[in-house]
């Protein structure tokens, strides 16, 4: 998973990363799309490869690459662990808060639920 904090981390990785999110495309179409050049856009694909995020195949000449599901995976069962944790914080912020506005209620002698 560090690999595929790490590899996202960088822009233009992001970016890619984005694209292919709406399905396959080959190098020239990402260059195209993102408006960076061929080799930039052919290194972050051999660096999200590398990190096991994306895989290749060759459709003639061209090079066309897709999202790998299992990082993406693996990643969303991670953060999971947190959005639970902050769940359960963000209600008890609102106990917290409730509990303020029936003191302000009572205070100025309005009735309380």
């Amino acid at each position: 998973m560090i690999a595929t904090l790490a590899a996202l981390a960088e822009p233009n990785r992001l970016r890619i990363v984005e694209l292919l999110r709406d399905g396959p495309r080959a190098v020239g179409e990402i260059s195209e799309r993102l408006a960076l050049r061929q080799p930039q856009v052919s290194k972050h694909l051999a660096h999200l490869k590398g990190a096991g995020l994306v895989a290749v195949r060759p459709v003639a000449q061209q090079r066309v690459y897709q999202l790998r599901a299992e990082p993406f995976a693996e990643l969303a069962a991670w953060t999971e662990r947190y959005r639970a944790l902050w769940a359960e914080r963000f209600d008890e912020l609102d106990a917290v808060v409730d509990d303020l506005k029936r003191r302000e209620k009572k205070k100025k002698g309005e009735p309380t639920r």
